[in-house]
């Protein structure tokens, strides 16, 4: 009965209460959450001699679900205004938006994703976009998301399943 319980107990999950077996519900696991490793920041500028300047500098981060790839896009943007003499104002703002799954199921993933350089070097798609790479840590599966801004008020997103040779 104590071999039972030494094996069993670490792998299903039972008790021993009163002399009888007794199953335990499966326990549940958290879900854990990564930040990704590959910030960027990017600053205008409004410049106009003897009048005031602004500038404003916007990073965005990604917050990833390991369990579920779910994953939020956080954005911190700081504005700040100023005269020849000083700082008139500093405005912030930020938050984080959630995205949708990439992968269907639940397993345990690693991330990383990237944003494009700042608007003047892509202009024609508008304000840029970002890219999400997922990998399942459990089978060799890898999936790679870029989501751009098509200029017409709508982002674009494609998912692409990579294959291994």
């Amino acid at each position: 009965m104590s071999l039972v319980m030494g094996i069993c107990g670490k792998i299903c999950g039972v008790v021993l209460l009163g002399g009888a077996l007794v199953a335990l519900a499966p326990v549940a696991h958290a879900d854990d959450f990564e930040l990704s490793h590959n910030q960027r920041i990017a600053c205008s500028r409004g410049l106009s001699a003897g009048k005031l300047n602004t500038a404003t500098c916007r990073s965005y981060a990604y917050v990833f679900n390991t369990k579920t790839s779910e994953y939020f896009r956080c954005t911190v943007t700081l504005a700040l205004t100023r005269d020849n003499k000083e700082v008139i104002n500093v405005q912030t703002d930020g938050g984080c938006v959630k995205k949708p799954r990439i992968f269907d199921t639940d397993s345990h993933y690693s991330f990383d994703a990237t944003e494009t350089e700042a608007p003047n070097t892509n202009s024609f798609f508008g304000p840029g976009g970002y890219a999400i790479w997922a990998s399942d840590n459990n089978a060799q599966k890898v999936r790679g998301c870029i989501t751009i801004s098509s200029g017409l008020g709508s982002d674009i997103s494609k998912c692409l399943d990579m294959t291994f040779q």
